[in-house]
């Protein structure tokens, strides 16, 4: 079963000349090389450099960076430290932009961590004001969906405690996804260390558009759950696997990379994994995100090509006991 069968109406996802139709040509070498974080781009904007920060139009003195001095709008983008990984948080969504996780055959071997000692928690190193909440997810009808794995986390209860802020949850269906498909291909990216010394996976949501069955127009629809609605619900999420290090030659500077979109939907267990392959720059052109923009495509090869990209369907409800509840508030507490 292709992706184009599960999302009804969602023209363009698939395999091939198929993605053409939605995310447009391959990148140029001159589009990728855009500027790179801390560059001249990346601070706030000043004037220009031959007037002194004022810019002079028609006799008038016209200075727009001057707004600055009242504060800078942003955006700004929260990046977390973690023990296993990396995310940066969207203050407008409350989502991640994406989170970066990088797994290991020793920490994964390294049972430290127990997942009955953790619960979500809100991340309070976000402003208030943009701060995604508990209450958010209640009843919300969607599961709080793990970007970075719990179970990529075991080498140390702290790694595992961290999986657990908002910063690296989003809305997720729950049942035939989150519980299930999605489950399923985290735990494909763990067997990889069976022939891989180092994975690094970026995980991350996306908001792709599908056709208004009215007016037959592109739209881009998604949910906000929350009191007031602030959290949006993805309509797909991706997955950009990098393995390095293959046996039998862990010397070798070439990596495996595999890229796949899924809907956040139920999808069968029995379809094939290799139906939501895309290119990577199929990723990019649909989150405005550079990714792998400095690895030579010499050495790149395709993941799909050098393992069996196909799901091992388990249990984990049963495997994987249930979070703890977020410690009740005093009485007396908001």
């Amino acid at each position: 079963m292709s992706i184009r069968s599960i999302v009804s109406g969602f023209a363009g996802l698939g395999v091939g000349g198929g993605l053409v139709t939605l995310w447009g040509k391959p990148f140029s070498h001159s589009e990728k090389s855009g500027t790179a974080a801390g560059g001249p781009s990346s601070g706030v904007p000043t004037g220009s450099s031959n007037s002194g920060g004022v810019l002079h139009l028609q006799g008038s003195n016209v200075n727009p960076s001057a707004f600055f001095k009242y504060g800078f709008p942003g955006p700004v983008h929260d990046l977390m430290n973690r023990e296993e990984f990396v995310s940066c948080y969207d203050r407008q969504l409350r989502i991640p932009y994406w989170v970066v996780e990088h797994i290991t055959p020793e920490s994964l071997s390294n049972k430290s961590g127990d997942r009955k000692n953790s619960f979500f928690r809100e991340d309070e190193s976000i402003p208030d004001t943009f701060r995604a909440r508990l209450r958010d997810y209640f009843r919300s009808g969607y599961d709080r969906g793990h970007l970075a794995p719990a179970a990529d986390a075991k080498f140390s209860q702290k790694a595992m405690d961290e999986t657990f802020y908002l910063t690296n949850i989003c809305p997720q269906v729950g049942d035939g996804f989150n519980r299930d498909y999605w489950a399923h291909l985290e735990y494909f990216c763990r067997q990889l260390v069976e022939k891989y010394k180092s994975v690094r996976v970026v995980t991350g949501p996306l908001f792709l558009p599908k056709k208004d069955p009215v007016d037959g127009k592109m739209k881009v629809t998604y949910e906000v759950i929350g009191n007031p609605p602030n959290i949006a619900v993805p309509t797909h999420f991706y997955k950009l696997i990098v393995a390095e290090n293959a046996a039998p030659d862990p010397t070798s500077d070439s990596v495996a990379v595999g890229a796949f979109v899924l809907p956040n939907d139920k999808i069968p267990n029995d379809t094939k994994l290799t139906d939501f392959e895309v290119p990577v720059d199929a990723i990019s052109r649909s989150s405005g995100l550079q990714f792998l923009q400095k690895l030579p495509s010499n050495k790149t090869k395709k993941l799909c090509q050098e393992v069996d990209c196909h799901i091992t369907v388990r249990d984990f409800q049963k495997a994987l006991p249930a979070p703890k509840k977020y410690p009740a508030l005093p009485p007396g507490s908001s």
